[in-house]
């Protein structure tokens, strides 16, 4: 059983979400791609820039800790206390590119 091209499918979906010009697109993006692993019962995103680079903080719960340690697992994302994190390097974008 290979499991290369969903992770690889995943990890390419993750830095598409740099092409996400806000948060509301980007909200979308997220709950689409974690979608694949449950429910996103929680979301929230926090915004910064710095230094002319621009970065999402996407810190998000899913129905289940199993649900949340795979996509942990998948994705290659840390928790951040009892959340998921998800963090994005956004590029100078109007909307998704994924």
């Amino acid at each position: 059983m290979s499991t290369s091209l969903p992770l690889t499918s995943s990890r390419d979906r993750l830095k598409s979400l740099a092409g996400c010009g806000d948060a509301a697109s980007l909200r979308s993006a997220v709950s689409e791609l974690c979608a694949e692993f449950g429910r996103v019962t929680r979301i929230d995103i926090l915004t910064m820039a710095e230094a002319e680079k621009r970065r999402a903080l996407c810190f998000l719960r899913l129905e289940s800790a199993a649900q949340e340690r795979r996509l942990m697992s998948t994705l290659g994302v840390p928790r951040f206390g009892e959340d998921v994190l998800v963090v994005v390097d956004l590029a100078p974008a109007t909307a998704c590119s994924g």
